[in-house]
């Protein structure tokens, strides 16, 4: 007789709540190139940082999680955890949510803006109108490489990327020069920046003079920027 979902979860002594905060983990890294701070986890959860550390020391005593002492994103599954939500998922205990953390499954996905045709920036072209549909993976491709990012702040104003915007990234470990990349440094927060290599260090370039270039020899490539999408709103 197969186990219930109750069961499976019981299993390893896990409360719905420890499902809940794997599970996020796991898109986190997913939807956005880079493991979570606990802060982040709390805020996704709901809960205060002591609670979501408490839930993290309890995971980590039964070999679900791993981190380590000192680096800020370094807490991630274990392949024990991972084979525990494959089997949780298989068997309907953990739903896919349609938050940031978690991939839509392909099925749910709509199809997309319609396409009805284009539209002359110089020259006025016919209007004939298509049966297409413009969405973020006709664009850019489906590959399970490709994310997105909301941009805040203002140090890109000089590549007209602005705050609100959503960079869309094809995740990598390495960049070359002059590219527009997201990346950790030091094992703190995201930065978008060009990326240089000057000798045995790496200078990420903003856009805005405000701001200083960003100098490290402790610098890890999430992606590299290959699109742009922006909203625009009452502009009259």
């Amino acid at each position: 007789m197969s186990q219930t979902n109750e069961e499976l979860a019981s299993g390893e002594g896990l409360t719905p709540r420890q499902v809940q905060l794997l599970s996020t983990i796991a898109g986190f890294r997913s939807s956005r190139g880079y493991l979570p701070t606990i802060g982040e986890l709390a805020e996704s959860l709901g809960v205060s940082r002591t609670t979501a550390f408490e839930h993290i020391e309890q995971l980590r005593r039964k070999e679900l999680v791993l981190n380590q002492p000192g680096r800020a994103r370094s807490l991630n599954l274990t392949s024990k955890a991972r084979r525990r939500l494959k089997q949780l998922r298989d068997s309907s205990l953990v739903t896919r949510r349609s938050d940031e953390y978690q991939e839509s499954s392909i099925e749910n996905r709509s199809e997309g803006i319609p396409l009805v045709g284009r539209v002359a920036a110089g020259l006025p072209v016919e209007a004939v109108e298509n049966k297409e549909y413009l969405s973020i993976e006709s664009c850019f491709g489906n590959t399970g490489d490709i994310f997105a990012l909301e941009v805040k702040g203002d140090s890109m104003v000089g590549e007209n990327i602005r705050e609100g915007d959503y960079v869309i990234c094809k995740r990598a470990a390495t960049a070359s020069n002059g590219q527009l990349v997201v990346a950790i440094v030091d094992n703190e927060d995201a930065t978008l920046k060009r990326f240089y290599r000057e000798n045995n260090l790496v200078r990420l370039q903003p856009a805005n003079d405000a701001y200083e270039p960003i100098y490290s020899n402790n610098c890890q490539i999430q992606g590299v920027v290959i699109g742009l999408v922006r909203k625009l709103l009452n502009l009259i």
